[in-house]
């Protein structure tokens, strides 16, 4: 694997002393040197061409290698983005099983025989697509890269990655992970830690690159989509979203509340699928937000160091991302905070830690936000949810569906019946009964709408990272091919075309 990393200085949090980094985004000519080199490692045959029986070995073995450094591995995430560890340990835990996933489906997915008129064989079978670029965000850095990267290596493409700027680390650590394995070739997987607008914007406008996957907000994902459209290339966005949860009269409270704060809270908010609009029915509206503020007081309460593995909640990537969270809630112009809107500073009433050197924003609940404010429209990213009422079923679904994203949403309901018939009316790719933010590596996860194209996951995605080859084989005689395919023979008989 090809590691570029020379001397900007990362310093993940500022809780965070133990570790830094010193790393340097590459010049356009490091960009185009590593667009060339995967480039030669596809055509060389080295990986793209090794059988699939073999790259389902290598994937498992790095399966393997990977849940053996699960705590090490889940440390790091937390050093750098200010998630809490006991989220980490949940989250870098199951990511062996996206590498076997692929891996196994590489042992059972098959090509197929198309129907062909006369003496014909066609037969399909999926090749890679060459050299693809993903481009990977800070919320959930290794998470967000093994989902791309299992299906693409699994097809056998030669992959780079640019991680976030603000995330690089555990990509790093996972990259000479397998470097140490001697799995993966040289060449075949390269780790470009850089800037979005020159780095991403370089690898997504490289014609020798043949798709783009991005996770990303929805203004990045239309411009990065032009460039490679340019390019005629493939490409595969998860870009914004502004989930809504239903909680229906006949919900159960407990459930209900305990389901909505890990939609709203997990990862401070800074999830695409994160649930930011809160729709309650007005039968169950006053007990589910008397229980749901104290479920937000205890959260608050327990936020602390995001190593302690008590620590309900950590704080946001950066100050930036703090201030852009805090002037999002003070500038709405309409809607009541009911709890939260202050960034939390002093010492922290769990164990004693300084609020101050970290990021740290508390959940914020604002009710009665207009539809047509910002807060009810624009993407937060942060752990700040709007409350709004509705009636009946109708209403309900119109105000969920008011929204230019689709990503995820959720239903809270015990009314069998009406929990399919709304989760098939919500526009989005992922709809939760009585629960959120489930995922696996066989269940697609993508969009619709503004909240982008494809799909990971499952079969779709290892098919997003081919593409079908047909070859046909004329298996008649040579005397009957002598006589059905001369079209330009003299004499005036009836010859197949086509």
């Amino acid at each position: 694997m090809n590691l570029f990393a020379r001397s900007y200085t990362h310093r993940p949090l500022r809780f965070s002393l133990k570790r830094t980094i010193s790393l340097e985004a590459p010049t356009a000519e490091e960009v185009d040197r590593a667009v060339t080199s995967a480039h030669e490692a596809y055509e060389s045959g080295v990986w793209s061409r090794m059988s699939a029986l073999t790259r389902s070995n290598v994937l498992s073995r790095l399966a393997q290698m990977l849940e053996e450094r699960i705590t090490d591995m889940a440390r790091t995430e937390t050093l750098q983005t200010g998630r809490a560890i006991r989220e980490m340990n949940a989250q870098i835990g199951r990511l062996p099983e996206w590498l076997r996933y692929f891996a196994a489906l590489l042992r059972t997915h098959q090509g197929f025989v198309a129907p062909a008129q006369g003496k014909l064989l066609n037969y399909v079978h999926r090749v890679p697509l060459g050299v693809v670029a993903q481009i990977t965000p800070f919320n959930h850095p290794l998470l967000i890269a093994v989902k791309k990267l299992a299906p693409a290596l699994a097809a056998g493409n030669s992959v780079i990655v640019k991680p976030s700027e603000l995330a690089p680390i555990s990509l790093l650590d996972f990259a000479k992970l397998a470097t140490d394995a001697g799995a993966v070739p040289e060449g075949v997987v390269t780790v470009l830690p850089g800037h979005g607008h020159t780095t991403g914007a370089q690898l997504a406008s490289h014609p020798l690159v043949r798709k783009v996957d991005i996770t990303a907000g929805t203004q990045t994902g239309r411009a990065i989509g032009a460039m490679v459209g340019s390019n005629l290339a493939a490409f595969t966005a998860e870009l914004g979203g502004k989930a809504p949860i239903i909680v229906f009269d006949d919900a159960d409270l407990v459930s209900a509340v305990n389901g909505v704060s890990f939609a709203s809270f997990i990862a401070s908010g800074q999830t695409c699928v994160s649930g930011t609009r809160i729709i309650v029915q007005t039968g169950i509206y006053d007990s589910f937000m008397k229980a749901f503020v104290e479920k937000v007081q205890s959260i608050t309460r327990r936020m602390g160091n995001p190593l302690n593995p008590d620590c309900s909640m950590g704080t946001v990537i950066s100050e930036h991302h703090l201030e852009r969270i805090h002037r999002m809630v003070h500038d709405r112009k309409s809607g009541k905070i009911l709890i939260g809107g202050e960034r939390l500073i002093g010492v922290s009433t769990l164990d004693g830690f300084d609020l101050s050197r970290g990021f740290f924003y508390p959940p914020t609940v604002v009710v009665d936000v207009d539809v047509k404010d910002k807060l009810w429209e624009e993407e937060i990213f942060g752990p700040v949810v709007v409350v709004k009422k509705f009636e009946d079923e109708v209403e309900g679904i119109s105000l969920a569906n008011m929204s230019k994203y689709g990503l995820g949403a959720g239903v809270w309901t015990t009314d069998l019946s009406r929990a399919h018939r709304v989760a098939d009316k919500i526009q989005a790719g992922l709809v939760w009964v009585n629960t959120h933010h489930r995922n696996d590596p066989s269940s697609p996860w993508g969009g619709m709408k503004e909240s982008g194209i494809g799909r990971e996951n499952g079969v779709e995605a290892l098919e997003a990272y081919s593409q079908s080859k047909s070859i046909v084989v004329n298996i008649a005689t040579t005397e009957e091919s002598r006589v059905q395919d001369d079209w330009f023979a003299e004499s005036g008989n009836s010859k197949r075309y086509g």
